[in-house]
């Protein structure tokens, strides 16, 4: 079975945890979607790039949603959400390429 890249995980935990938290207006389950695609990421990330690497991607996930809080009062919820997952995926994806290569 063919493994999903990590950056499409990381970027849609982002998305999929603020959709989840928004429609259900359940904050804590939106975090549990981004906590288990952060997870998951981290595994990944450990897998193809090392533990190094891993760390650094898991702070940088951990900003990006952090991050988008702010981010979301200049341009709102959605751009915001989308914007740094994008920066997200974009990161993971120079850095676990840069690592096979």
């Amino acid at each position: 079975m063919p493994r999903i890249p990590a950056p499409a995980i990381a970027a849609a935990g982002l998305v999929g945890g603020y959709a989840v938290a928004r429609w259900s207006k359940k904050r804590p389950l939106g975090g549990v979607v981004l906590a288990a695609a952060g997870a998951v990421s981290v595994r990944e990330w450990q897998q193809v790039a090392g533990g190094k690497a891993a760390a650094g991607l898991a702070a940088a996930y951990v900003a990006a949603f952090a991050g988008s809080h702010p981010l979301a009062k200049t341009v709102g919820a959605w751009p915001a959400v989308f914007r740094v997952a994008g920066a997200m995926a974009g990161t993971s994806w120079v850095v676990t390429r840069s690592a096979k290569g």
